[in-house]
C-alpha cells in the first residue's frame, strides 16, 4: 500500500488523533518494515541514528506500556516525564497515549528547582526521569508522587504483555506540555486528541506531501507540543524522520545535515540564530530544500543566509530542474495556540520580510484587537493578537484562572503584537509584555526594534533591547552579541539609533556589546529578555549609570 493510500484511508477515520497515530496506523494496513523514527541517542539496543522500522517502533512502545500497566498507570494518570534524550521523551509519549494515561513531557533544561515546582503544582500520579535528572531533583519537594521510574527500566516491559489500545475521545487530554518560561513559570499546557492534530487533519493529510517533507531532520524540542506534531505528521506523512535532543548547538545540527542529508529541516528561531552563525557555504547542505519555522518568527538575516543554501527543484522552461537555493517556511505559533497560525514561504528571491508572518492558515480566524475596547483595530494600527481555531489547548493545567484570564470576546489572547497591512499580509513587532510606551501614542517595540538593528549591523548575530525609567524618562540600552572575529571596538552607536524609529532613538541611552555568556536563554533557547532587563539594571545601577 503506498503512502498516499495510507494518508487518505488516515484522513477518513474520524477517531484518528494526535494520541493514536501508531495503532491506527497498523490498523489501516501501514507496512510494518516502513520508516517508524530514528533518533540521535542509543534506544534500547538500537545505536545512535539508527532508524527504527515503524514495526520496531510499535514493539518498543508496546515494551514501555506493558512495564507502565503493570506498575498501575492507567487512563487519565499524569505523568510526568523529565529525561535527556528525545527517544526516551518521545517513547514515553507513545507508550502513555498508548495505555490512555497523561504524559506531562518537560523539557531537559529546567533547572531542579524550576522543575520541583512545576512537579509540585502538576500534582502527576508518577514520573520518569534518568540519572542527570534524577540528580537534579535530589532532595527537592516532588509533590507525593506515588512512582518515580527509571527511563532506562521502561524499556524492560514484555511488548505481548501490552493491553490493546486505549480508545480516545477527541476531548481526551493526551498530553501536557509548558511554555518557554520566558516571563514567569513555566505554565503547563494541555493538549487535547483533537486540538493537537486539527491541522495534520484539515490540510497535511489532504493534500500533496510537500517537497522537502520525504526526510525530515527535527530540531525542535521533543517534550514540545511541536515535537509531538512532527513526530506525528513524520508517521502519517510515511517520511523518514531523525530527532535531534538538543536545539541549541548550531555546529552539531549541521553536522547532522551532512550526515543525514535531510531534505526538510524543523526548528525554532533560536536554531536558525544558531545555524546562520556557522559557514554555511563551507558545509554541504545541498540535501535540504525546506527549513521550516514554527513559535516565534524568525530574524530577516538569519533566514536569508539558510535560503541561500540548499537546494530546491523549480520549473523552468526546460522542466522540473534542481536548482541551488532553499525555502524558509516562517509562521508564529505558541505552545497555546498549538500549530502556527500564519504562514510564508522565503527563498532567496523574495523580499516580503520586515518580521512578516504571511497570512493566516484557513483554518485559524485571527483578529487584531483592542483589548480596552474589545474591538479589532484598522489596518496599520497595531493590536493584540487574538485566535479562534480548533488547534489550540484546551486550558492550563491545574489552573482555571489562567485558562480564562486570556479569553476575550470568544478569543485566545496570544500575548502578541501585531499590524496588519492593506494586501492582507500580518507583521509581528512584539510581545505584549515586553513592549514600552513612549507616551504620546508612541511605542518602543523590542522586538522591531532588534530585527532591525541585526539588518542594520551585519557583524551582529544578536542583540536585546533593554529599556528602563531613570528620572521618570524612558532610557533605552542595546545589547549586542557578536559574530566571530566582529571588532568589540567599533562604534555601532550610529547604525543602531539609525535602525530604531525617532521616538525609540530619542531614548537611546547606550550601546553596550555583551558576549554570549551574557545572554540569558529559556529551556526551548529563547532569550529571557526579562531577567536580561532586570541584570542589566542591576550591573548599571552597580555602575552609576542613569543614576
Amino acid at each position: 500500500m503506498t503512502g498516499r493510500d495510507i494518508r487518505a484511508r488516515l484522513a477518513a477515520d474520524p477517531d484518528l488523533g494526535a494520541g493514536n497515530v501508531l495503532p491506527k496506523l497498523f490498523e489501516h494496513g501501514a507496512d510494518p518494515g516502513g520508516p517508524g523514527a530514528a533518533f540521535d541517542q542509543p534506544v534500547d539496543g538500537h545505536p545512535a541514528g539508527s532508524a527504527l522500522t515503524l514495526g520496531a517502533l510499535r514493539e518498543r512502545v508496546e515494551a514501555r506500556a506493558a512495564w507502565w500497566h503493570a506498575h498501575g498507570i492507567g487512563p487519565r494518570d499524569p505523568v510526568a516525564v523529565y529525561v535527556s534524550g528525545s527517544a526516551d521523551t518521545l517513547l514515553s509519549f507513545l507508550a502513555l497515549t498508548w495505555l490512555g494515561a497523561i504524559p506531562a513531557l518537560m523539557n531537559q533544561y529546567l533547572t531542579g528547582d524550576t522543575a520541583a515546582a512545576y512537579l509540585r503544582k502538576l500534582g502527576a500520579t508518577a514520573l520518569v526521569t534518568d540519572p542527570v535528572h534524577r540528580e537534579r531533583l535530589a532532595g527537592g519537594d516532588l509533590g507525593g508522587l506515588a512512582l518515580h521510574a527509571d527511563a532506562a527500566d521502561t524499556g524492560g516491559g514484555d511488548p505481548g504483555s501490552a493491553p490493546a489500545p486505549y480508545r480516545h475521545h477527541a476531548d481526551d487530554p493526551i498530553a501536557v506540555t509548558h511554555s518557554s518560561g520566558t516571563t514567569r513559570m513555566p505554565a503547563a499546557v494541555v493538549h487535547s486528541h483533537a486540538s493537537l492534530f486539527a491541522a495534520m487533519r484539515l490540510f497535511r493529510l489532504t493534500a500533496p506531501r510537500a517537497r522537502g517533507a520525504e526526510r525530515i531532520l527535527s530540531t525542535l524540542p521533543a517534550a514540545h507540543a511541536a515535537g509531538i506534531s512532527a513526530l506525528n505528521m513524520a508517521l502519517c506523512l510515511r517520511s523518514d524522520l531523525l530527532f535531534l535532543s538538543t536545539q541549541n548547538d548550531g555546529a552539531a545540527v549541521v553536522d547532522a545535515i551532512e550526515s543525514w542529508r535531510p531534505t526538510g529541516v524543523l526548528g525554532f528561531a533560536a536554531t536558525w540564530a544558531q545555524l546562520a552563525r556557522q559557514d554555511l557555504a563551507a558545509r554541504d547542505l545541498d540535501s535540504v530544500s525546506l527549513w521550516f519555522n514554527t513559535g516565534d518568527c524568525a530574524h530577516e538575516p538569519h533566514i536569508r543566509r539558510l535560503v541561500a543554501a540548499g537546494s530546491r527543484e523549480t520549473a523552468t522552461r526546460d522542466g522540473v530542474r534542481r536548482m541551488p537555493g532553499s525555502s524558509f517556511v516562517d509562521g508564529l505559533g505558541s505552545t497555546e495556540m498549538g500549530h502556527s497560525a500564519f504562514h510564508i514561504t522565503h527563498t532567496r528571491t523574495t523580499g516580503r520580510y520586515g518580521r512578516c508572518v504571511g497570512v493566516p492558515h484557513g483554518f485559524a480566524e485571527v483578529a487584531l484587537l483592542d483589548t480596552a475596547t474589545g474591538r479589532e483595530v484598522p489596518a496599520g494600527q497595531v493590536g493584540q493578537l487574538g485566535l479562534k481555531a480548533p488547534t489550540l489547548a484546551p486550558g492550563y493545567w491545574n489552573d482555571s484562572a489562567a485558562t480564562y484570564r486570556n479569553r476575550l470576546g470568544g478569543y485566545y489572547l496570544t500575548g502578541d503584537l501585531m499590524y496588519r497591512d492593506e494586501a492582507g499580509y500580518y507583521y509581528h513587532v512584539d510581545r505584549a509584555v515586553d513592549a514600552v510606551d513612549l507616551g504620546g501614542g508612541e511605542h518602543l517595540y523590542t522586538a522591531m526594534s532588534e530585527e532591525r538593528i541585526l539588518g542594520a549591523c551585519p557583524d551582529v548575530h544578536d542583540c536585546t533591547v533593554v529599556s528602563d525609567r531613570v528620572g521618570g524618562q524612558v532610557v533605552t540600552d542595546v545589547l549586542l552579541a557578536l559574530h566571530d572575529g566582529a571588532d568589540p571596538d567599533a562604534d555601532r552607536t550610529p547604525a543602531v539609533r539609525t535602525a530604531l524609529t525617532p521616538a525609540a532613538a530619542a531614548t537611546l541611552r547606550r550601546v553596550v556589546v555583551i558576549s554570549d555568556a551574557d545572554l540569558i536563554t529559556g529551556p526551548t533557547g529563547k532569550v529571557r529578555k526579562f531577567l536580561m532587563r532586570q541584570r542589566h539594571r542591576a550591573r548599571s545601577a552597580e555602575a552609576g549609570v542613569g543614576a
